[in-house]
């Protein structure tokens, strides 16, 4: 399969590696960053230098691929859309915004080619994990869904470091968060619903966030009662972002944040990736739970070392387009990360490094 990869950052490069070594890709990876795609050159892709945001530009690098893989900041998601609808290319991308998703489903309506966004870890992995416990259920009460990606060794008072896209941090922060409420699909604010809990002997919080839910309010709509997703942080870290953006106003002046966060909060690729999720209702008969819960942590190697963060969100993606090039997805159209069966994703030679992870047993 031929596959264009736009973007070669921590994630990019992961990407690029995985389906590069499996002998089943033809990858080329574009950039505008000459350093980021000097750093493929031990691998077998091709490369190309362009200007990311010109449509003509990005339209010329996709003709003869197979597929189109964005991984490229959420605001140049619609740019790679659009031309992947344009060149007849299939289409996957990481992106957590919820209006882009939506514009990305409008492009699908009729297309002879497959449109796959949000296909990383929240949105992505957390939705199919949700969407696979709650069909056990004869009713759905409640659905939680909880992801940190996290230092391994917080020493700031943010309890923070950068393991991912500052762009998609702050925007995750700013905008309005899908949810269901008895039965209703409502926006519910930012930063809000703050909640405590203990998992494995570790205390976290955990607070609304734009953009982790993917398409499941749709899916579930009508079938569940309560339905969230919220982002994991260890305790302190919401306060001090709602000062931040909300108190010093600087969600108006949202470039002036990420420069201070990019000089002052250190990247580290010493992570670790929570995933917790739990399902209740009526199931033969009695009202039960499920629960689901994983730690996934850095790679270390020497010879290849990854975050978490890198981990996880290049095997979502890589799954999916594996499945889809083996035939187990749909071939046209919108695609949601609930159609993906979660047995099969976990049997997938990329999707396996959810199953390798290390499964929670107690939780306080």
């Amino acid at each position: 399969m031929r596959v264009v990869l736009m973007g070669a950052g921590h994630i990019g490069q992961t990407i690029a590696r995985l389906l590069s070594q499996s002998g089943d890709y033809q990858v080329k990876v574009v950039d505008s960053s000459v350093v980021a795609l000097k750093a493929l050159s031990h691998l077998d892709v091709k490369t190309a230098l362009i200007d990311t945001s010109d449509e003509a530009e990005v339209r010329d690098c996709m003709a003869g691929f197979d597929a189109v893989i964005n991984a490229l900041p959420y605001h140049l998601v619609l740019t790679i859309a659009r031309q992947a609808l344009a060149t007849g290319c299939h289409y996957f991308d990481l992106t957590e915004d919820v209006a882009a998703t939506h514009t990305i489903r409008q492009l699908a309506q009729g297309a002879k080619t497959a449109f796959m966004p949000q296909c990383g870890l929240a949105p992505g992995f957390i939705g199919i994990v949700a969407h696979h416990l709650s069909q056990k259920f004869s009713y759905l009460h409640e659905v939680k869904m909880r992801v940190g990606a996290l230092p391994a060794f917080p020493t700031n008072s943010l309890k923070y470091n950068l393991t991912w896209s500052v762009d998609g941090l702050i925007n995750e922060y700013c905008h309005p968060c899908e949810a269901v409420r008895d039965g209703l699909v409502i926006n519910v604010l930012p930063l809000e619903g703050l909640e405590h809990f203990s998992l494995d002997g570790t205390e976290y919080e955990a607070f609304n966030t734009s953009g982790g839910m993917g398409t499941l309010c749709d899916t579930l709509k009508g079938k569940v009662q309560t339905l969230d997703y919220k982002t994991v942080r260890y305790p302190g870290h919401c306060a001090i972002m709602k000062m931040l953006l909300q108190e010093l106003g600087m969600k108006a002046d949202q470039e002036t944040l990420k420069a201070i966060l990019r000089r002052s909060i250190p990247l580290t690729m010493q992570d670790v990736v929570l995933v917790f999720v739990t399902v209740s209702g009526e199931c033969d008969g009695k009202f039960v739970q499920e629960v689901f819960a994983r730690k996934i942590f850095a790679d270390r190697s020497e010879s290849n070392p990854m975050s978490a963060i890198q981990i996880t969100t290049a095997a979502g993606i890589c799954a999916a387009v594996d499945l889809f090039r083996q035939g187990r997805l749909p071939q046209s159209g919108f695609i949601r990360q609930e159609q993906v069966a979660l047995p099969d994703l976990l049997a997938n030679r990329f999707g396996s490094a959810y199953q390798q992870s290390r499964q929670v047993e107690s939780i306080g």
